[in-house]
């Protein structure tokens, strides 16, 4: 039987090694390791060079993905001769000489390592005019020669043979498909924050990418269509939110178009491309509500703020940032995805299409005395829905549609009535005209633009929920004890989460206690979630708890029992409506946010244009 043992060294077998210096080339080839990683480390860091310089052209030229050779050309100011040699000298840079300059740099670059880092490991030249200059200077890293050359205005740096010096670093660079693919990512964030620049990335002496700069009003729309397709513009919802001196602008996808992976999430700050947990975490809140599963939503955000507000000095790649008040830039990138996701685009204008009510006042009638049979009490969790008093005028069917919630554990304390909506304007239906019911599950309606089908469940779901949580906005979630008390063992952190948020666990309905040093109790659980398993709930509170702010955990627990809620009181498959309660529902839908989706995520209607229907009959051919 083999057993693996850990090695370990005998002191009195070490030699000693006297302490010195390292030669600089090694040191170099040290730094390089944090700054170049592969090809497309190159490519950012001078496309960044580029963008700093003024560019309104960058063209990239690559051969085998960047191992065998990376050309980044641009029309920038240049460099003067003179400049150029140390140009190539580490931690040698023209953009920043203080503290000040470094806390409130607004430069893509500003670490002077990237030319530097990228000379130790390949073989490297540099190229570059002013428009001062009779003539461009070519500079050669190696052997430091510089000669006269013909070129433009601007600057060209060529990398060839990448990790020539380092083999080891060599074998483990991907296929050429692959380093190829990594390079073109890296160029289409830079054109995401730079719709005014043109970028084109030519492969192996084929054009690979372009994206012309464009400088009109729609420009940002134009290249964020240019570069992640058009079905990007046509499903996303535009962003633009100021909060004091912090702006949150650019286009969230809708949930449709939500992917398995977290490949089409883009974040900028002050034009820079970041990944940041504080960022990824307010949108994946923003869509929560919203999304399927584990669905990754779309979206590309842009965040301006104050340069001191935001340190830019957290990683050698830049790629990471750390805010000053993490909190406020959370919640305002929350809100303006919030703000944006929840106009339904159930309620969204469309041209009249014939109305029920409008044309039928025999209809309407006919509605009252329906929903009055419609109405009933959910025995679990007190919902009752009534149609209006007799006698009252109706103008529009959606009117009809009104829940009041009564508290069956404290009847002396009734919750708030829902406040009545205001009805769309008669003939001014975008989801139509209700025609028929399917198998007891979908309703089938009839708009300007062919056939809208609506899931009925799901749609009743959104309803009741969006009017449970501005009910209960104010309102103490009620728990439940259990009957055995669920125990388990905590981590040190879990520990100290409940001692720290005592009151905000009772808030959620949640009492939690110190069994032992290192185990803890669940005594009660929120009643509508009495079901769940009681140590899963638990965990998963406590680590939002102890990863985010107390309220923001809170208002999610409260949707997550408001949603359960919702659901048991929600019209159910093959219960059978007439139409006037389908047009109810509609109508219903059409004044409620983020109708569009249930609370799980799945979609609750969907439109077949009368051109999808021709297509299906062939009409036309």
């Amino acid at each position: 039987m083999c057993s693996s043992r850990i090695p370990t060294v005998n002191p009195s077998s070490l030699t000693r090694r006297p302490i010195r210096e390292l030669p600089d080339e090694l040191i170099s080839q040290i730094a390089a390791g944090e700054v170049v990683e592969r090809p497309a480390s190159v490519v950012r860091e001078l496309v960044d060079n580029a963008l700093d310089a003024g560019a309104s052209q960058v063209v990239v030229r690559l051969v085998e993905g960047g191992v065998r050779m990376i050309s980044v050309e641009d029309d920038g100011i240049g460099l003067e001769a003179a400049d150029m040699p140390l140009a190539l000298r580490r931690h040698a840079t023209s953009k920043i000489s203080s503290l000040y300059d470094l806390e409130s740099v607004a430069t893509m670059g500003f670490r002077g390592e990237a030319l530097a880092a990228i000379a130790a490991v390949s073989e490297l030249s540099l190229l570059s005019r002013t428009a001062s200059q009779a003539h461009a200077m070519q500079l050669d890293a190696r052997s430091g020669e510089l000669r006269p050359i013909a070129r433009a205005v601007g600057t060209t740096v060529e990398v060839k043979e990448l990790f020539f010096s380092t083999p080891a670093r060599r074998k483990f660079l991907k296929s050429t498909a692959t380093e190829l693919a990594h390079c073109l990512e890296s160029l289409r964030r830079h054109a995401l924050a730079r719709p005014q620049v043109g970028f084109a990335l030519w492969h192996d002496g084929k054009l690979a990418a372009q994206w012309r700069g464009q400088a009109h009003d729609k420009a940002l729309d134009q290249r964020l269509s240019d570069v992640l397709g058009e079905d990007f513009i046509r499903h996303s919802l535009p962003i633009d939110h100021q909060h004091g001196d912090l702006r949150v602008w650019g286009r969230a996808g809708l949930p449709d178009t939500a992917r398995a992976r977290a490949d089409h999430q883009f974040a900028y700050v002050n034009g820079r491309y970041v990944r940041d947990r504080v960022l990824s975490h307010a949108a994946r809140s923003a869509y929560e509500d919203v999304l399927h599963g584990q669905r990754q939503p779309v979206y590309a955000l842009y965040i301006e703020m104050d340069p001191t507000r935001v340190d830019v000095n957290v990683h050698p790649t830049k790629i990471e940032v750390r805010f000053r008040d993490s909190r406020e830039v959370h919640q305002a990138v929350q809100h303006a995805l919030t703000q944006a996701l929840s106009v339904s685009r159930a309620g969204q204008h469309v041209q009249p299409a014939p109305t029920l009510a409008a044309h039928d006042p025999e209809a309407r009638s006919q509605a009252i005395a329906a929903l009055q049979h419609f109405g009933h009490r959910d025995s679990q969790t007190g919902l009752a829905w009534t149609a209006p008093p007799a006698g009252q005028q109706v103008q529009d069917l959606g009117q009809l549609w009104q829940p009041t919630v009564v508290s069956t554990r404290d009847s002396a304390s009734p919750l708030p009535a829902t406040p009545a909506f205001t009805p769309l304007p008669a003939g001014d239906w975008p989801l139509g005209k209700a025609l028929a019911q399917l198998q007891g599950v979908y309703i089938l309606a009839e708009n300007h633009h062919g056939l809208v089908v609506v899931d009925m469940h799901a749609a009743h779901e959104r309803i009741v929920y969006e009017r449970l949580k501005t009910q209960l906005a104010q309102h103490s979630l009620q728990s439940q004890a259990l009957l055995i008390p669920a125990s388990f063992a905590a981590t040190p952190e879990e520990m100290a989460t409940v001692s720290n948020h005592a009151d905000t666990l009772r808030s959620l309905g949640l009492e939690i206690e110190n069994l032992s040093a290192q185990s803890l109790v669940v005594r009660s659980v929120p009643a509508s979630l009495a079901q769940a398993d009681a140590v899963a709930l638990a965990r998963s509170v406590l680590s939002e708890l102890a990863q985010h702010d107390a309220h923001q955990v809170l208002q999610r627990a409260r949707d997550d029992v408001l949603a359960a809620m919702a659901c048991h009181a929600a019209v159910r498959a093959n219960r059978l409506l007439t139409l006037e309660e389908m047009n109810a529902l509609l109508r219903q839908m059409e004044v409620t946010e983020r109708a569009d989706q249930c609370n799980h995520g799945r979609p609750t209607w969907r439109q077949l244009g009368m051109g999808d229907l021709d297509k299906l009959f062939l009409r036309g051919r």
